[in-house]
């Protein structure tokens, strides 16, 4: 499993290049998103062909708001994002990140 962070746009768009991306927005002081982003590591190591990638929302708001705007996704933090030939098939935040429910929201 590699854990992939990154902090621009211009690196979010070449992620977008992929068929089918998991995009998780992490906050590094809620104690929520860090079950989160455990839930998310567990999730990529069962899928290590799947694109991925996080970004932590204190070092890189402007990306946050990017794809907040972009996509018309409201923000929240934790968030998972999943995106299907570079558009948003589903997300959601906090507690209901799951390895379950990626896997049941994974795209085909």
């Amino acid at each position: 499993m590699t854990l992939t962070k990154i902090e621009t746009e211009e690196q979010f768009n070449e992620l977008l290049q992929n068929d089918t991306v998991l995009f998780f927005k992490h906050s590094l002081t809620c104690p929520v998103s860090a079950e989160a982003f455990e839930e998310y590591q567990t999730f990529i190591a069962e899928h290590p062909q799947l694109a991925t990638a996080y970004l932590a929302v204190q070092e890189a708001r402007p990306l946050s708001n990017y794809i907040a705007e972009t996509f018309d996704i409201k923000h929240q933090s934790p968030q998972a994002i999943f995106f299907k030939q570079g558009k948003p098939t589903w997300n959601d935040s906090h507690w209901r990140i799951k390895n379950e429910s990626l896997t049941e929201n994974l795209p085909k």
